[in-house]
């Protein structure tokens, strides 16, 4: 097991390699460059953006620059943000706990009811159930998130008044998680539905394969009743491609977050992302284009040991 987790870091590692060279390339090819927050400025003369162009290093050849970045990178350094000159590192993490809150919220609530419609539509495979999940499912993965996450605020925050319309807190009330899950609610359950129909049709997919094997027949022909068959035969055999699918829906996870955090001014990642954005911040996009890459390569190391652990047969 230590050289199968051995080999998959090793080959994590030119894959993290490449992000950083395209998202470092990407960010001087853009529109005005790393300095295009200081060239939009009328008050700062010619002068004054060549002496910040040397300061920054930025009069040095690109692969230069690139090496003295990848090595602040590797030793916490991260720079600097443009406005405030806050480490990037530090306003990176003050996002975390939010945007992880959110996003391991709605996984946790999309895996544990998509994963039961699709167990429940293949037991009853070709029922009422089973046609209403499925057409649902396809009606979910058929409309964006931003038209979700407005028509939620317009639903039970405008019409109804049940639910805040964003944000994490009222004022004054940082200390009172009554509030933080009334504001937790909206975002969940808009940033789960995508992920839930996904789950429930893997979900659906896996455990029908299982339950046509031959080991399942066997164990039906002994007289083991359907939910011993369903919890010690087929669940752990179906596991494993629903492993995989974790994984894979990382990156989704993080591009819904991303949308739904916009939508819902949620105080996370997502939406440092949009601001940096919108503000030309590059040290932070760069800081969060590299996080978000190494948190989906460890996740889909951790979805590939589990596996391993599960199937043997990987391992080989």
């Amino acid at each position: 097991m230590l050289g199968f987790i051995f080999r998959r870091v090793l080959q994590s590692i030119p894959l993290l390699i490449g992000v950083s060279i395209i998202g470092f390339a990407l960010m001087h090819l853009a529109p005005g460059g790393p300095l295009a927050v200081y060239t939009l400025n009328p008050t700062i003369t010619n002068q004054d953006i060549e002496r910040i162009r040397i300061v920054l290093g930025l009069d040095q050849p690109i692969h230069i620059q690139y090496i003295k970045w990848a090595t602040g990178m590797f030793t916490g350094n991260w720079g600097y943000t443009f406005f405030g000159g806050r480490p990037v590192l530090w306003v990176i993490l003050e996002r975390m706990p939010a945007t992880f809150l959110l996003m391991g919220s709605a996984l946790s609530l999309a895996m544990m009811i998509g994963c039961s419609v699709g167990v429940l539509g293949a037991v009853r495979r070709y029922s009422v159930f089973d046609m209403l999940a499925t057409s649902g499912a396809m009606v979910a993965l058929s409309f964006p998130t931003f038209w979700f996450g407005l028509m939620a605020i317009y639903a039970f925050a405008i019409k109804l008044g049940w639910l805040p319309s964003g944000g994490m807190y009222e004022l004054g009330e940082e200390d009172n998680i009554i509030d933080l899950l009334r504001h937790l609610v909206l975002p969940v359950m808009v940033l789960s539905l995508v992920i839930m129909a996904v789950w429930s049709r893997y979900a659906r997919s896996a455990f029908l394969e299982v339950m046509h094997q031959d080991y399942m027949r066997t164990a039906k022909a002994k007289g083991l009743r359907a939910p011993a068959r369903l919890w010690r035969h087929a669940f752990p055999n179906a596991l494993k491609p629903l492993i995989a699918l974790l994984g894979i829906e990382l990156p989704a996870l993080f591009s819904g977050a991303l949308v739904t955090e916009t939508i819902f001014g949620w105080p996370g990642m997502g939406r440092l992302f949009v601001d940096a954005l919108n503000m030309k911040e590059y040290p932070s996009l760069m800081g969060m284009i590299m996080f978000t890459a190494l948190f989906v390569i460890v996740g889909n190391l951790v979805a590939d040991v589990l596996i391993a652990i599960i199937d043997p047969r990987v391992r080989l």
